[in-house]
């Protein structure tokens, strides 16, 4: 979507990540995930934290489960924890120099957690009808290849360009698509009836899921988001942009995922909240 880091460049990330049950929800299904990984080991990250990225590649993800009774928090917290039983394999192709190959990795294992997601629904009585979003981000030393089913949602802000942030993840649902399609706008979708209502998801009982997957590549002072539906339905587009590059000055002391998760509680948050901003410095 954009052109790779410069050679010769050593860039880092910082990140932050926010999860609240929200006002109203006494349980959060909401779940994500901050990794470092080379070809020997898998290292879980804090909430926040800051490295550079020759130090091996990173992953971030957002989940948002759903299902009866328990199955929705279930849902969310096995989505990323296949993530780092089942990526092991890919992240050696990647530190042998597959790199072309990330996205194709990527959507085969969106698959393989689906596949896995559904069997356990099928055994396990607990686990009956879950279901979950699934947002990944994959940082190599030049690119950030992605991956994504569902609802929640990957935003992209460039330095350079008209400096607006971007949706770069598309909406399995309905109204996603009728906003894709400029039938209806953000205002409108987010009032629609059928704007709970997935197309596609890990595991809930769909027979056949098709990831979106890609890659973008940045540059330093470049900035994404990853959120669940909770926080892009309770703060407004352009607001997410706000709150990311220039912050009011109550919210500027706080790390970039918090003043999302806080501005959402204040606005609406009728649903789990769930943010990951990670900073390319």
């Amino acid at each position: 979507m954009s052109g790779a880091a410069s050679e010769g460049t050593t860039l880092e990330l910082r990140w932050s990540g926010v999860t609240d049950a929200g006002r109203f929800r006494k349980n959060n299904e909401d779940a994500f995930l901050a990794l470092n990984f080379d070809a020997q080991e898998i290292r879980y990250l804090g909430k926040i934290g800051q490295a550079p990225l020759d130090g091996g590649d990173f992953i971030f993800a957002v989940s948002d489960g759903m299902g009866g009774a328990n199955a929705g928090e279930f849902a969310s917290r096995i989505a990323v924890q296949k993530l780092t039983h089942l990526l092991p394999p890919s992240f050696k192709l990647s530190a042998m120099g597959f790199a072309n190959d990330c996205t194709d990795l990527l959507g085969e294992l969106f698959v393989r957690i689906h596949n896995e997601m559904t069997d356990m629904s099928h055994y396990y009585e607990e686990c009956q009808g879950m279901g979950a979003t699934l947002s990944l981000c994959w940082f190599t030393p030049k690119w950030m290849y992605f991956a994504h089913i569902g609802d929640s949602r990957i935003y992209y802000f460039p330095k350079r360009g008209d400096e607006t942030i971007k949706q770069i993840t598309h909406d399995h649902s309905y109204v996603g698509e009728l906003v894709r399609k400029g039938r209806i706008n953000e205002r409108e979708a987010r009032v629609h009836p059928e704007r709970n209502i997935l197309s596609q998801v890990l595991g809930g009982r769909c027979l056949r899921i098709e990831p979106q997957v890609g890659a973008v590549g940045y540059e330093s002072g470049d900035q994404f988001v990853l959120c669940t539906d909770g926080v892009n339905d309770s703060v407004w587009d352009r607001r997410i942009g706000e709150l990311v590059k220039q912050p009011p000055e109550r919210f500027a002391s706080m790390p970039p995922a918090e003043r999302l998760i806080k501005d959402a509680l204040e606005e609406s948050a009728r649903d789990n909240l769930t943010a990951v901003v990670v900073e390319v410095l």
